[in-house]
């Protein structure tokens, strides 16, 4: 996963994982994420530590931690907060991000 900047705040289309470093759930989330990228062996996700961007928080009314925010055409689409599974996670992938799945 890719550290978020402020730059790449502004692009259009993003999967953005939001967490705290000492949140054990947040922990189980990061691994699902990880394993997906492994399987596809490409960076899907950005990160970003909620600590460090306030503003940002408060601003897209983030309710909590971890957060898997999906925005496309610089609206956010959807906020997961329970990630479930890999499975779970998955699904909102063939819907954002078909091209993972396209047969090359």
């Amino acid at each position: 996963m890719h550290q978020i900047s402020k730059e790449l705040l502004n692009q259009e289309r993003m999967l953005l994982y939001i967490y705290t470093p000492f949140c054990g759930t947040c922990s189980v989330a990061r691994a699902m994420l990880e394993k997906i990228e492994s399987v596809h062996r490409e960076h899907i996700f950005y990160e970003m530590n909620a600590s460090l961007h306030p503003d940002f928080m408060l601003e897209n009314r983030i309710e909590s931690v971890p957060c898997l925010l999906i925005k496309e055409g610089n609206v956010i689409k959807e906020k997961i907060y329970a990630f479930q599974s890999t499975g779970n996670i998955y699904r909102y992938l063939m819907e954002y991000r078909p091209e993972l799945f396209a047969k090359k």
